[in-house]
């Protein structure tokens, strides 16, 4: 118990930081003036929920080759945690988009392969919801995990790919690209605690689905007697 509420200390400090870091450290961008600030968080929100999303795609990958349950519930974790960080990047997106664009959305190929992504883990999510049967449950939403990551790499190459009304790369984009170093080093360190964010999620809620999965299994065994 000790341990949890020393981590989730740690982790409360590092969003305090990383907000602090963007609002008063990183320098007021010329063009977009105080509303880019939300850039730390979107694009934070955005690379974390990434990555979410390839831990499950390792979890699903596991469940499918080795049938063991605790990668079921990495993949049920992550997917779930993923989610939430990009719902925070489609929420986000608007509010800055607003007063740059003067538009709140429109259906380019970044957010619109963003908004497909994200109906594909809550498609994934619901997938569970409707098998009874753990392991029928385990592999079909698996099957489907590993299909709904075709569109992370399309999420994130579709800047690089295509003209988009969404702003070209400025990490790991073409020449000409690129950030002053203060609001590198933010960024990356807003990265860093939405990754740590994100891990404390996943152990509590990995923490909760192994119980549930233990509790499933003594139940089939009883009705099993």
């Amino acid at each position: 118990m000790k341990k949890h509420a020393l981590a989730s200390a740690v982790v409360f400090l590092l969003l305090g930081a990383a907000a602090y870091g963007s609002l008063f450290v990183a320098p007021t961008e010329k063009t977009m003036g105080t509303i880019q600030r939300i850039f730390y968080l979107h694009v934070s929100s955005a690379w974390t929920g990434l990555t979410a999303f390839f831990i499950c795609f390792i979890g699903n990958l596991m469940y499918v080759w080795r049938r063991e349950p605790r990668w079921d519930w990495v993949g049920i974790c992550a997917a779930e945690v993923g989610l939430v960080f990009t719902t925070v990047v489609l929420v986000t997106g608007p509010i800055w988009a607003h007063p740059v664009w003067g538009i709140w959305w429109t259906w380019d190929a970044r957010l619109t392969s963003t908004f497909v992504l994200w109906l594909l883990y809550v498609a994934y999510l619901l997938l569970r919801t409707l098998i009874e049967e753990p392991d029928r449950r385990a592999l079909f939403s698996a099957l489907f995990g590993i299909f709904a990551f075709i569109d992370v790499p399309l999420v994130f190459g579709s800047i690089r790919w295509w003209r988009t009304q969404h702003p070209q790369p400025v990490v790991m984009g073409g020449s000409g690209s690129g950030l002053e170093p203060t609001m590198w080093y933010v960024l990356l360190f807003s990265w860093g605690a939405m990754l740590s964010l994100m891990a404390l999620l996943m152990r509590a809620r990995y923490d909760f689905e192994a119980v549930r999965g233990e509790m499933e299994l003594v139940r089939r065994e009883a009705e099993g007697l």
